[in-house]
């Protein structure tokens, strides 16, 4: 029996290449083919998906000219404005060529793109195609990204005194030192990044990975501004998404087993990201702040992410030894499992948006470790707005990561942070049931995206 033609068309989706950002839009690719959409991800070849994830999606590679020196420098902003200017014409040719190509009863109805990766808007206006926006990162932290073009056109940034404790006007949650600025500071480039990404133009919709009982007054702030264009927080997505992996390194189950047989709450789980890089005395002085806490931990050690060190040759002498079967080290883990397992009381983390969705949606609470970026606002969010956390500000020191565990995992004031983790984790499950914000949002986008 021949397979039934789509009922909705062909969504085209393109992604920005970064851990962080595939995920989510991988994950909105799995709701929309689950509710009759045809899905092709056109992507570039620095850092592809992975096909064989997703049997069900078409996968379109288009060059994206990055050179080596420009994959190695590790400066985001220049990979991210060099993708923009390089893929432009690749993905018009590649958008022409599908809709040349296209059938009756398949037809390209629409293109989603990642809010970092605003080319594809061009070529969805040259085929007069509907475009719509995927944003992958919180609410707050695209307020303050406008922000911060504005504070540096009135000179109001106390830049390079970035550790500034100094509110931000009109951001009164966020000190200076919050602003998801680049490792770089402000140069003018990331200005123009910032300037493309949060201008809706002539997009005909807005969907935000984020959830209203998150994030409702900022919401309602961010509507008023894009008004008329809808926004459609239908977070979290992970949560939507039929199960499936699209991590871009090779997850260790083996975790899990270990975790089977570690008592209720008992397990601090570690893990700083897919980019973060952390020096021998940062992971020396985490080790021993470990160690010294005398609790049990899974920590993910991502290969390559200690300069030097191909994976966990940097430990500290006798750390294994005194650790014992309290720790498990793993390249990586099979995250959104790990967090919903019993045995997990507490998540060290980078505070990526992933990662602090994935935790609040488990009702665990975490200790914030800020790199870079967005994940300054997420981690002042989760420790000072929600109070599901506590923030390591300083440089690591082992008895500052000591106290700082034992808060989480033995204190009464880890267990008021777990409180408030569980009350947030009910909220979230009430928004993504039948009736609740996020899935009346979900239910309001299929039916705009089905006309």
């Amino acid at each position: 029996m021949e397979e039934q033609p789509p009922r909705h068309g062909r969504v085209v989706l393109v992604p920005c290449p970064f851990q962080g950002h595939l995920n989510p839009m991988l994950q909105l690719g799995a709701i929309l083919h689950s509710q009759g959409f045809s899905i092709t991800v056109v992507h570039t070849k620095f850092n592809s998906p992975n096909p064989s994830c997703h049997h069900e999606f078409t996968f379109q590679p288009i060059q994206d000219c990055l050179s080596p020196d420009e994959i190695s420098s590790g400066n985001l902003v220049a990979i991210l404005l060099a993708l923009n200017c390089n893929c432009k014409t690749p993905f018009q040719e590649c958008m022409t060529w599908m809709t040349q190509q296209q059938k009756p009863d398949d037809r390209v109805t629409c293109i989603i793109y990642d809010e970092l990766m605003y080319f594809a808007e061009a070529a969805a206006n040259h085929l007069k195609l509907s475009s719509l926006i995927l944003c992958t990162t919180s609410v707050a932290t695209a307020q303050s990204r406008v922000a911060i073009r504005q504070l540096k056109e009135e000179g109001c940034i106390p830049w390079p005194d970035s550790m500034s404790q100094d509110r931000v006007p009109n951001l009164h949650s966020l000190r200076f030192k919050d602003l998801p600025v680049s490792i770089f500071g402000v140069p003018d480039n990331f200005l123009d990044l910032i300037s493309q990404t949060y201008n809706a133009r002539t997009s005909s919709a807005v969907i935000w990975n984020t959830i209203d009982c998150l994030e409702q007054s900022s919401l309602e702030q961010q509507q008023r501004r894009y008004r008329p264009i809808p926004i459609f927080p239908i977070g979290p997505l992970h949560k939507f998404a039929p199960v499936s992996s699209s991590s871009l390194l090779n997850e260790d189950t083996s975790c899990i087993t270990w975790l089977d047989k570690q008592p209720c709450n008992s397990v601090l789980y570690i893990s700083l990201g897919s980019l973060a890089s952390i020096d021998e005395t940062e992971v020396a002085e985490m080790a021993w702040g470990l160690a010294n806490s005398w609790q049990r931990f899974l920590w993910v050690v991502r290969p390559g992410s200690i300069p030097g060190s191909e994976w966990t040759e940097s430990l500290p002498e006798g750390f294994r030894e005194i650790v014992g079967g309290r720790g498990c080290i793993v390249r990586w883990a099979p995250q959104k499992e790990v967090l919903a397992h019993p045995a997990v009381g507490g998540f060290w983390s980078h505070c990526g948006w992933n990662s602090t969705l994935e935790s609040i949606s488990e009702g665990v609470p975490m200790i914030c470790t800020p790199c870079f970026g967005d994940q300054r606002v997420n981690a002042r969010y989760a420790s000072y707005v929600w109070g599901i956390g506590l923030q390591l500000e300083n440089k690591l020191e082992r008895k500052e990561i000591e106290m700082a565990i034992r808060r989480l995992m033995v204190d009464s004031e880890g267990e008021e942070m777990r409180h408030k983790a569980q009350n947030l984790k009910e909220k979230v499950e009430i928004c993504i049931k039948e009736g609740g914000s996020s899935y009346n949002n979900l239910k309001m986008l299929l039916e705009f995206m089905s006309f």
